[in-house]
């Protein structure tokens, strides 16, 4: 499958923003805790939770999305993975803390891997803090 083919291509622009602010810890701090971004952006950790768990079936049956959002089973495997590690957190912590909280937990590491490793199988750039 080619990116062309794709159902929602906007869709699968927005997990990898996801995936990038998943993947870099320095992002993190700067947009999730300390909200400077600057520009008028703003993000924080529960836009890609609602985006993995609520927006799509990815939190779910990544494999569904296969030719909507993802291209193949590999990058439903790496999403599978990911989100193994959220609920772990979520599963030990419950889902009402802070962005601080969550990223400073020990498991929070396990995530950010997995978040990497996804985007290797994506083919994009991990780091998002270029122009942070």
């Amino acid at each position: 499958m080619v990116f062309s083919e794709l159902k929602y291509p906007g869709m699968r622009a927005e997990l990898i923003e996801h995936l990038q602010a998943l993947s870099d810890a320095k992002y993190q701090r700067i947009a999730w805790v300390e909200h400077a971004l600057g520009g008028g952006k703003y993000d924080e950790f529960d836009y890609a939770v609602h985006f993995i768990y609520d927006d799509t079936n990815l939190s779910e049956n990544p494999d569904f999305d296969i030719g909507t959002i993802l291209m193949n089973k590999n990058e439903s495997d790496s999403i599978k993975q990911l989100v193994k590690e959220i609920d772990i957190i979520f599963e030990r912590y419950g889902l009402t803390l802070t962005d601080e909280e969550y990223i400073s937990k020990p498991e929070w590491k396990n995530v950010i891997l997995k978040a990497k490793e996804a985007c290797l199988v994506f083919g994009v750039e991990c780091a998002t803090t270029r122009g942070v």
